[in-house]
């Protein structure tokens, strides 16, 4: 018998993707009530003080809160002085950097939500900031309050509370600076209420925006804005041994109940970290320069290609990854459609896997497997 389908806007356990405020909700009260018992100053606006904040991003084995963010911890740090503040928090750096989950992580903690988003594209309008209407209502009883559909901007500034502007740099010029005034003076007017009408934000609203710095020069974002956040740049992780830990640990968590039946063995994260610090930053550690392809080989990648593998492994396999399924799922991050990148895999094939693979019986595994998958 099939379980009912029902459709919901609030997302609940059940749900494939959980925003941090449910996923954590226990830590988040823990933290509240450690704020409580210690007499922590709370910001204005905020749910839980600076510190508890900090402590939910980075991790307290004292009261039993997970890390989430790897990686600085002082910008950790600085993002949640800047939201203490006026200006905004811009996240920028590579793609896959973690700055939308560090962006979703530092909402739920300041204000309980991190559904409050814009999604920067082509397609994003000034209604998508501001405020829309109800068109049939509108027609019906005229402009009031009933018929406007505010914003997640206008949410925010109503509740007090902080806003993501994810991907800022993928929307119109125009639509980026409608941002300009409401970060400068903190109010929204809505002149089709009369010329006095207006939204101001309460304590707590703030704004965190994205952008990724492949993304330069699609929409350029006026000095005007610029001056209106606080940039901190995201960075890829530079420990190896701690990324081949951290692709270990987001394997666990996104394989959940299956994990029990897949072995992943430590020189196959090995491999599979090795190879992606290759491709990424263009260097290997034996001193030989590669060309690193355009599409993006951070961790979250690096994740996804280990939970591929493992599936692989779990449903076609005999339950433990190894190199060649490490290789074939690598291809469909690394081969999109750029016949360049297709060019630079095979010299990364022929030289710095060739030579690996005559010392290593590992790699001589991925090499049998990518020769048939790099095409």
């Amino acid at each position: 018998m099939t379980k009912e389908r029902t459709t919901a806007l609030t997302p609940d356990a059940d749900s494939i993707r959980v925003p941090a405020e449910i996923r954590y909700a226990d830590e988040l009260e823990r933290l509240r009530e450690r704020d409580e018992r210690m007499g922590a100053v709370v910001p204005p606006g905020w749910r839980l003080s600076a510190r508890a904040v900090r402590s939910f991003v980075i991790g307290d084995d004292t009261t039993g809160v997970t890390r989430k963010f790897y990686g600085d911890d002082p910008l950790v740090d600085r993002a949640v002085v800047t939201l203490l503040g006026r200006q905004g928090l811009m996240l920028v750096g590579e793609p896959g950097t973690a700055k939308s989950m560090l962006s979703e992580l530092l909402a739920a903690a300041v204000c309980g939500t991190s559904n409050l988003t814009v999604q920067g594209t082509a397609g994003t309008t000034e209604d998508h900031v501001r405020y829309s209407w109800n068109y049939a209502l509108l027609l019906a009883e005229g402009p009031n309050e009933r018929s406007l559909v505010p914003s997640p901007v206008y949410q925010a500034m109503q509740l007090g509370a902080v806003v993501r502007f994810e991907e800022i740099t993928r929307a119109a010029p125009e639509i980026q600076d409608t941002m300009v005034s409401i970060l400068s003076e903190k109010q929204l007017m809505v002149p089709e209420l009369g010329s006095q009408a207006r939204v101001a934000a309460r304590p707590g609203f703030n704004v965190i925006a994205t952008a990724n710095l492949r993304d330069r020069g699609v929409n350029e974002m006026s000095a005007a804005l610029k001056r209106r956040f606080n940039f901190e740049t995201v960075h890829p992780i530079a420990d190896r041994e701690f990324e081949i830990e951290l692709v270990g640990r987001q394997l666990d968590a996104e394989l959940g109940d299956q994990r029990a039946e897949v072995t992943v063995d430590r020189p196959v994260l090995d491999l599979l970290v090795t190879a992606f610090r290759d491709l990424r930053t263009g260097a290997t550690a034996e001193g030989t320069t590669i060309k690193r392809p355009e599409t993006v080989m951070s961790t979250a990648e690096a994740v996804n290609v280990a939970v591929a593998a493992a599936l692989e492994a779990r449903h076609l396999g005999d339950g433990t990854v190894t190199p060649a399924q490490v290789a074939r799922q690598l291809a469909g991050v690394a081969l999109k459609d750029s016949a360049e990148d297709a060019k630079r895999l095979r010299f990364y094939l022929d030289t710095v896997v060739r030579e690996r693979a005559r010392r290593d019986p590992s790699w001589k595994v991925f090499q049998s497997a990518a020769s048939q998958a790099w095409r």
